[in-house]
């Protein structure tokens, strides 16, 4: 077993950060080639849908190591390129054969990337491709990524054939259980219901915590009746508006969606956030301005300072230890004074007492901020809001937005090609075209994509705190060289440079190239 230790500096201790393995799936390669582990089975390896063991024998004894091969063989001829099984709830394969396409393409693109290559095996959300044999698949209770797997068009009709069997089967009831049954359901729905109300009133009281309340009447009149024109952006709960009330203060107005991706009571987790942290660098949904002209580099320097202390309240000097999971551009909002303020805390986790990270099968955030450790083992922690903060600090800095961004020559990230031109000697050659001439800040500008580039280091124990990230943005002290970062390259044959995304869970990036402002 192997284990992560982390040093605790508020209690001048060790803590432990993490475990490997977890359980039994989580030994590497467990049930070999195209096989899939369920720690809720027995046994714990199945092969793939569509897929046999290659040594059955082997596969009896609990020998799994040989793993599974194609029921029906793939001919990947023009009239059977095959197509395509989907399968729900895993643990995405190992990436050391895939690739990541950066640039946004459609489910039915990336299908068209896979099927028209013999090597293709898979493609996953946001349009990760696997070639080869698929290695070190498992299952996830809860949440988990959706896998597309490739199978001839025979295996398929096959599959269908024995589906519409077991329907038909399924489909023998008898009236006189169902109508007992329904007669206790309905009996059973009505208690529950009843119980429901009483908890809902109870716990509605429990989390009043005076947040100031507005009429429909008030809010729509502020906003021009929610008027297009008003509208700043749009995130996972809805769009966001700007308003003004009677007595002339601005407002952000944020209206949940009916057709929002995420639920009431995130939104809720959201408010009760924000009525709890004071902060001058947090959003407390009032003051905001839209803002569209060229920052030069000392207003950049104030919001990436900003941005830098309202984290640091978050991590430590709030009541509550927080960890944001979802920090981007467009999540940070500036003033009519072009301060910013932290946002949308709907994706926010708590932590109490010693605790230092959490883990989750849900994942949940933004593609091309999330930490590595969080979007491939759902790990989370502080360090987490620091790697997102490092993507911010290179955007800002660069003017250019980290999930667009594609060096021709070498297939580097944004991330990459920053660590590369800081080895290189040519760390000024990131900076944005229209802060070069800013000769006087050059050393200052350096010094933060320095800093930027400690935060996105690999390993969350590489990374800084926020409370020292802080003191290095605002000292000339010497700075340690950064190790390789996460997401160094589009493909990387050593690392899992991808990331997996879950469009449920999500939100919209609307940062722009040369300039900072609210969505």
């Amino acid at each position: 077993m192997l284990e992560s230790w982390i040093w605790l500096e508020a209690d001048q201790k060790w803590g432990l950060y993490s475990t490997v393995p977890r359980d039994e799936c989580d030994k590497y390669g467990l049930c070999g080639a195209n096989g899939i582990c369920n720690i809720d089975a027995n046994p714990f390896c199945q092969c793939l849908v569509g897929f046999k063991p290659k040594s059955q024998w082997k596969w009896d004894l609990m020998d799994w190591s040989d793993g599974c091969v194609r029921k029906t063989p793939l001919n990947c001829l023009e009239t059977d390129k095959g197509g395509f099984i989907k399968v729900s709830g895993l643990k995405l394969p190992d990436a050391t054969h895939s690739r990541m396409f950066t640039r946004n393409l459609s489910p039915q693109e990336c299908r068209d990337i896979c099927i028209n290559n013999c090597s293709c095996m898979a493609y996953g959300n946001g349009c990760v491709v696997w070639y080869g044999d698929l290695i070190d698949i498992s299952t996830i209770r809860t949440g988990g990524h959706d896998l597309f797997i490739r199978l001839s068009l025979q295996e398929i009709a096959k599959l269908n054939r024995r589906k519409y069997y077991n329907m038909v089967r399924a489909v023998v009831v008898v009236a006189s259980v169902i109508g007992g049954v329904s007669g206790m359901l309905l009996l059973g729905y009505c208690i529950c219901r009843k119980r429901s109300k009483d908890t809902k009133k109870n716990r509605a009281k429990e989390e009043d915590f005076e947040l100031p309340l507005f009429s429909l009447a008030a809010v729509s009149i502020a906003t021009n009746n929610f008027s297009a024109n008003n509208k700043l952006g749009e995130g996972g709960f809805g769009p966001v508006y700007r308003g003004k009330l009677e007595d002339g203060q601005e407002i952000a107005v944020k209206r949940l969606s009916l057709s929002s991706r995420q639920g009431v009571d995130e939104f809720k987790n959201e408010l009760i956030l924000i009525a709890k942290l004071q902060h001058r660098n947090l959003v407390k949904l009032l003051g905001y301005q839209q803002q569209s002209t060229l920052l030069e580099w000392p207003k950049r320097f104030e919001i990436i300072c900003g941005i830098a202390r309202g984290l640091q309240y978050l991590h430590q000097d709030s009541r509550l230890r927080i960890v944001h999971r979802d920090l981007k551009a467009s999540n940070i909002l500036l003033d009519n004074m072009m301060n910013p303020k932290i946002s949308d805390f709907g994706l926010a986790k708590t932590f109490g007492g010693d605790q230092t990270e959490g883990n989750t099968n849900r994942i949940a955030g933004t593609h091309g901020y999330m930490a590595p450790e969080y979007a491939f083992n759902g790990l989370f922690s502080t360090k987490s809001d620091v790697f997102s903060f490092g993507i911010l600090v290179l955007e800002i800095i660069s003017g250019k937005r980290c999930i667009r961004f594609h060096h021709e020559n070498r297939n580097l990230t944004l991330i990459g090609y920053a660590w590369m031109l800081l080895n290189e000697g040519r760390p000024f050659e990131l900076i944005d075209v229209c802060l070069r001439d800013s000769y006087d800040n050059l050393p200052q500008v350096l010094r933060f994509i320095h800093v930027g580039l400690l935060c996105v280091q690999q390993h969350p124990m590489d990374r800084p705190r926020m409370s020292s990230v802080v003191l290095m943005l605002g000292s000339e002290s010497e700075l340690p060289h950064p190790k390789r970062p996460g997401y160094f390259m589009e493909i990387d044959s050593q690392e899992r440079d991808y990331v997996p995304n879950k469009p449920e869970s999500s939100s919209k990036n609307t940062m722009t190239l040369t300039a900072l402002g609210g969505r």
